[in-house]
């Protein structure tokens, strides 16, 4: 006899298919809860840093490396052309005003020195036979004056006399207008003479003076050319250090060709470059200062070369009181240029999340801070340690800062 089995259910027949399905369904509603909804990471608090949101003072500056250079460094031309016959001073001396740097040798300038001073001894000659000459010319006219005035003195008395022999009637009318003639005569000729004499005391003074300024041409012209000899020692024009001297003994050096150069080390100043993004914001007088072991040190602006290279530009700064100990030509230093006053503001700490982000937006942790979470931003201003944030975020949060190069599209990350 059959025995009837009993036809089992459906779901039971299909049981391990129905379970299967279940698994896949779930799985593909995983998948795509995690394709559409945020995307997550998970990473560890310890390898980040974070930064609190708050009210504080802001201060816009730039901070740059400063090199330390001398406050003025003097190039030494030669005066005269010639071959160098010594070097007196080693390079790095300190040297004051005035110090012998090293000597020229110019065999034709000393010649033409000589010839120099042989013209001015044959001029002084000359001079002195003119002076001799006018004095020579003004006796005789002195001397023809006063022999003409005696004579003038004889005939008025002669005439005189004839006017009192007439009225004694011992000479003739004819005779006494003799007499008249000749001394009219001698009174005209006096004054002709007198005439003459002064006119000569006048030509005479003209040509002493063109004559003394001869001379003193003359003179002025050989001292000129003994200044010429002098400039053969090429010396200090101001106390420094002798950086270089860029010749060597026997080699010929132009006139005006650079021989040397001497940094002036009574005072110092900082150069840097800035980046071109400063260059309508930097101008002479901006403060700034120097952080040394724990103190800082003003200084201010006082040199800005406007000519952009390399989308940089020069600046040059000066001390303002005291100067770090260690200061040395070459040495480096942070500077910070101050570009404003401090402001009271909303700022957060720098990172590397500006780099990542653009600026645009932020992690913002949760208040327990096991979650972060992309929120929008809107950056201000910025210093080397803080950025401003006008907009995306308030005063008591907190947000991530660093690892942004390792957190790829993430939208939320879980925090251990």
């Amino acid at each position: 006899m059959d025995i009837q089995i009993e036809k089992r259910p459906w779901y039971v027949r299909y049981r391990y298919r129905l379970a299967g399905g279940i698994l896949l369904v779930g799985l593909l509603a995983y998948v795509l809860t995690l394709s559409l909804g945020p995307r997550k990471l998970r990473i560890s608090l310890d390898n980040v840093q974070v930064g609190e949101v708050k009210n504080g003072k802001f201060m816009e500056y730039v901070d740059v490396e400063g090199l330390i250079q001398p406050i003025l460094t003097i190039k030494v031309n030669a005066r005269e052309a010639g071959s160098v016959e010594r070097i007196v001073s080693e390079e790095g001396s300190l040297l004051r005003k005035g110090d012998t740097i090293l000597v020229l040798e110019n065999a034709a300038l000393l010649r033409s020195i000589e010839d120099q001073r042989d013209e001015w001894e044959k001029q002084l000659i000359t001079y002195r036979e003119k002076e001799i000459e006018m004095e020579q010319q003004s006796l005789t006219l002195q001397k023809q004056a006063l022999e003409t005035n005696y004579e003038l003195a004889r005939l008025r008395k002669s005439f005189e006399l004839d006017k009192e022999e007439y009225r004694m009637g011992i000479k003739s009318k004819a005779q006494l207008d003799v007499s008249e003639d000749e001394y009219n005569y001698k009174v005209k000729a006096a004054r002709l003479q007198s005439e003459s004499l002064r006119h000569d005391s006048a030509v005479s003074i003209i040509r002493r003076d063109l004559l003394v300024n001869d001379r003193e041409r003359e003179r002025k012209k050989y001292e000129r050319a003994c200044l010429r000899r002098a400039d053969l020692v090429v010396c200090a024009p101001i106390g420094g250090q002798l950086s270089y001297v860029n010749v060597t003994p026997g080699q010929k050096v132009a006139e005006g060709e650079s021989i040397a150069e001497i940094k002036v080390l009574s005072q110092y100043k900082v150069h840097t470059s800035l980046s071109e993004y400063y260059i309508d914001r930097i101008t002479t007088g901006l403060p700034a200062t120097i952080t040394y072991q724990g103190r800082k040190f003003p200084l201010k602006i006082s040199k800005v070369v406007p000519e952009v290279k390399e989308r940089t530009f020069d600046v040059d700064l000066v001390f303002t009181g005291d100067m770090p100990d260690n200061v040395r030509l070459g040495k480096s230093f942070r500077v910070q240029i101050e570009l404003g006053q401090p402001e009271d503001a909303l700022v957060i700490p720098r990172g590397n999340f500006y780099q990542a982000t653009g600026g645009q937006w932020i992690y913002r942790l949760n208040a327990s801070k096991t979650k972060a979470v992309r929120v929008p931003l809107v950056i201000g201003r910025q210093n080397p340690q803080q950025y401003e944030v006008n907009d995306g975020l308030q005063s008591g949060d907190w947000v991530i800062t660093t690892g942004y190069d390792t957190f790829g599209e993430a939208e939320e990350l879980i925090l251990d």
